[in-house]
């Protein structure tokens, strides 16, 4: 039952910054660390009340800044089956964070309780864990004293990636239950995916190693701790070389290296010296991002984002489902954004000839899309992403007679598929270990994976503006309602290029819309984009 003199007390210790307004947003809260000791404090006063509203439920806290620069950090909470916490206590976050005093905190505090009809008695259970930045310890120790005065029964699993949290989650709520999704521990993670990696590569060989950076975060030594659990190329398995995994320099996080910094600069971390045909991926700091990269024969940097890991793993799902006789049963569809090359959703409609839905930017609204599907396939172009199976398409592949013996080789593979993806969260090692099994299994180099087809060209810009709000969104993302007139302007400049898309939204943490333009050229996708630029500077009343 909360004590509400003790959650005073101890709110004491960790006052609010007179002159800061939080906001929990898709990647809950994220900025500079030493802002963060109240914010982190009031995220396990919320995380106990939503579990007792759960009857005692286990909720995670996860303490990262993922791609963020090291003096950043953030936190977020994970519900139950391990997913994103449920959208409607979103604002309760923000309320709890943005309370002036220790009064107004337990007040609101309180009428949240009552309103959320949690019952005082229950009891409340957290776990919670962190990346490596240098700041971790502290909001840690801001965290138990909000767990602490709530009086929660709580397990502190160290060091571990977001997706690591996630699933930790799952498999406590699910233990003992007929959805059981693994051992509660960190070791049953690695057992769980490299077991279900070695089913599927049976009677299959990678093609030369893969190199992965690592950010020099949380998911360098978390892979060297995976990679004993596999097996090695001359056992069948995969040749894996883990770069920039150094966590004792706090400074060297995600600096000139990880997913963000290859996505947004579009080149090979400086450290990494690939050679023409070496495969090579990297992680974010948090790994829950992973993107892909070759130098081609000419040395010329080629780029496997998010994007192209969805289209492969549809393609893969789908072969998977024909050859296993389950095609019929089992409905596979793709979730995108706006910021979808268009020439991934053309090969996805028109060559795999499956289903997409389009969907608002943010992992939670493509999650929820992908559970629209038997099998839901969601990457964002940034490498974050995963695959979703409904209960029916579970029950459908365990319960399935092969008619041959193609079938039963397929739904072999199928079910070990099932078992490797971590389906809380876009998982990067999960992910990496999917895109090695599909490789081997279609016997693609690279080049192959590339050749699937040509990305159109396109720019991402930002522009500044006075007030972010009077842009309005609607069509997911993809046109604006408001100011009136300006979508208008933007689609007349769209009809002049070949190819041409775009669209302008606002960006969700400060006063700057997002404009992504897209055309046959490169010179007309800049063009494009320095003209629909022009249009949200003249709406948004800057010169």
């Amino acid at each position: 039952m909360a004590d509400y003199e003790k959650i005073k007390e101890a709110s004491s210790k960790h006052p609010k910054p007179a002159d800061k307004t939080f906001q929990y947003g898709t990647a809950g809260f994220r900025m500079k660390a030493n802002l963060l000791n109240s914010v982190v404090y009031r995220v396990g006063l919320l995380a106990a009340l939503r579990s007792r509203k759960l009857n005692g439920q286990t909720i995670g806290v996860m303490i990262t800044a993922s791609h963020n620069p090291p003096e950043d950090n953030g936190v977020k909470l994970v519900d139950p089956m391990g997913e994103m916490l449920e959208a409607s206590w979103e604002p309760y976050a923000t309320e709890l964070a943005n309370a002036q005093s220790e009064d107004e905190l337990v007040k609101i505090y309180e009428k949240l309780t009552e309103d959320v009809k949690a019952k005082p008695g229950a009891p409340a259970r957290v776990i919670y864990a962190r990346d490596t930045r240098a700041s971790g310890s502290t909001l840690v120790a801001c965290l138990k004293d909000a767990l602490d005065a709530t009086g929660t029964e709580y397990t502190d699993y160290k060091h571990l990636t977001t997706p690591q949290l996630h699933y930790l989650v799952r498999c406590v709520n699910t233990k003992g239950t007929q959805y059981e999704y693994g051992e509660v521990s960190e070791q049953g993670y690695y057992k769980k995916i490299a077991a279900a990696f070695k089913q599927a590569m049976k009677h299959k060989k990678t093609t030369g190693p893969v190199t992965v950076d690592c950010a020099n975060g949380v998911g360098g030594p978390k892979l060297v701790e995976l990679k004993k659990h596999l097996p090695g190329a001359s056992e069948g398995g995969v040749d894996i070389k883990v770069v920039n995994d150094d966590v004792l320099k706090p400074e060297a996080l995600n600096s000139q290296c990880g997913a963000d910094f290859v996505k947004t600069q579009q080149r090979a971390p400086p450290s990494s010296k690939i050679s023409s045909g070496d495969r090579c991926a990297s992680l974010d700091g948090d790994a829950d991002r992973i993107v892909y990269y070759f130098a081609d024969k000419d040395n010329t940097f080629r780029l496997l984002d998010g994007d192209r890991i969805a289209t492969l793993a549809a393609s893969f799902l789908a072969d998977l489902g024909r050859a296993s006789g389950l095609a019929e049963q089992l409905k596979i569809g793709v979730v995108q954004t706006a910021y979808a090359n268009g020439a991934s959703t053309q090969y996805v409609e028109k060559n795999l000839k499956l289903p997409i839905l389009c969907t608002n930017t943010g992992v939670k609204h493509l999650h929820h899309a992908a559970q629209r599907f038997d099998i839901g396939v969601y990457f964002e172009a940034n490498g974050h992403g995963t695959v979703l199976f409904s209960p029916a398409a579970l029950k459908a592949i365990a319960n399935y007679e092969p008619q041959s013996p193609a079938q039963k080789n397929a739904l072999e593979t199928l079910r070990a598929v099932t078992e490797l993806i971590n389906q809380t969260v876009g998982d990067a090692l999960s992910d990496l270990l999917l895109v090695e099994v599909i490789l081997a299994h279609k016997g693609w180099t690279c080049q192959e994976w590339l050749n699937t087809y040509v990305d159109l060209p396109n720019r991402l810009v930002r522009v500044e503006v006075k007030d972010r709000n009077i842009f309005q969104a609607v069509d997911a993302e993809r046109k604006l309602e408001k100011p009136e007139g300006a979508q208008k302007d933007i689609e007349t400049e769209i009809a002049k290029y070949t190819k041409g898309r775009s669209f302008a939204r606002a960006s969700g943490t400060e006063d700057a819309v997002r404009v992504y333009a897209e055309a046959s050229t490169r010179g007309e996708a800049d063009d494009l984009a320095a003209r629909v630029s022009a249009v949200v500077r003249r709406y948004g009343g800057v010169a």
